[in-house]
């Protein structure tokens, strides 16, 4: 006997009606400016998927509210108020950051969330010349590469409601951290935190619990899914324009992609994804798919075609 399915199911078609009355806030000069590389997100899709999940997570941040509020009466005085943290997880080149950035805009847009910060975990990533000294140059975005330690004390200082909590910065040009840099979080309604592997669970020694890890802290979680295929193509198509737009700063730290040719740029990208990041997404990104509370699943075009909603 089959194992009963632990999602609900539904088609775009069939999700968009859970819209219902919500009213697309987003015009397309925004939508450009939230678009990832290569991505061909267009309105529709806003509205026929991003709105009824906005709509959905509209009302769990109310219901948590409330929970707060009732907490508060409970106890005859108020407490810290804490924000709603949602995790967005998935592959390289899946449009996970994408996602983030349209969640975050259109919570943002609803009239009890005025305030919804966005955190990315590369900024968690040790800096280059740690992975250096660990041999983890080629390793990066895997789960040893980050700084574990400080990202779980930055979801639980939030979770603690403390005033102030900062996550360090990373630039994709030099690849690297920035020394001295740091975001600020203040107390929001929401805090998005998007990576690789932010729904790891993490394993402890033989015979010990498993350690907390960041997935532990999240009120909701987001996998962005689509075959592998798919995402290695949208990895090379990419590649390709970064080598023609970002790699011909002489200060990024991939210049050396510049001058390729296109059967040289073909072969350098499809080794870094078939040695890195495929590895990375079989090993230990994929098989956290199922603790997501809801998988956005994209089709060949990079369009999500189905939504699983896990049951509660």
């Amino acid at each position: 006997m089959p194992a009963p399915d632990p999602y609900l199911r539904f088609s775009r078609q069939e999700w968009s009606r859970l819209r219902e009355d919500t009213p697309l806030t987003l015009t397309e000069a925004d939508l450009g400016e939230l678009r990832g590389l290569n991505e061909r997100v267009s309105l529709r899709e806003v509205e026929e998927v991003y709105l009824p999940l906005s709509r959905l997570l509209d009302l769990y941040v109310t219901a948590s509210q409330a929970l707060y509020q009732a907490t508060a009466r409970f106890l005859g005085h108020s407490t810290a108020r804490v924000p709603y943290v949602i995790g967005i997880a998935g592959s390289v080149a899946v449009g996970k950051s994408t996602t983030a950035r349209i969640v975050q805009a259109l919570l943002a847009r609803w009239p009890a969330h005025p305030a919804v910060d966005l955190v990315t975990t590369d900024g968690f990533l040790l800096p280059n010349r740690v992975l250096e000294e660990r041999g983890l140059m080629r390793r990066k975005g895997f789960p040893e590469s980050y700084d574990v330690r400080r990202l779980l004390r930055f979801v639980s200082d939030l979770k603690a409601g403390r005033a102030n909590v900062s996550s360090p910065v990373y630039s994709h040009l030099t690849y690297d951290i920035v020394p001295g840099e740091e975001i600020v979080v203040r107390q929001p309604d929401i805090v998005i935190l998007e990576g690789l592997n932010v729904l790891q669970s993490g394993s402890g020694p033989r015979g010990r619990n498993p350690p907390a890890f960041v997935s532990d802290f999240f009120d909701f979680s987001v996998y962005v899914d689509a075959e592998a295929e798919h995402v290695r193509r949208w990895y090379l198509e990419r590649f390709f324009t970064l080598r023609n737009t970002a790699f011909q700063a002489p200060a990024s730290y991939f210049h050396r992609y510049a001058r390729l040719s296109d059967a040289e740029a073909e072969e350098v990208a499809s080794g870094l994804w078939r040695e890195i990041n495929e590895v990375n997404l079989r090993e230990n990104i994929l098989p956290t798919r199922e603790r997501a509370r809801l998988v956005l699943r994209k089709g060949p075009d990079h369009s999500v075609e189905e939504v699983r909603l896990r049951k509660i």
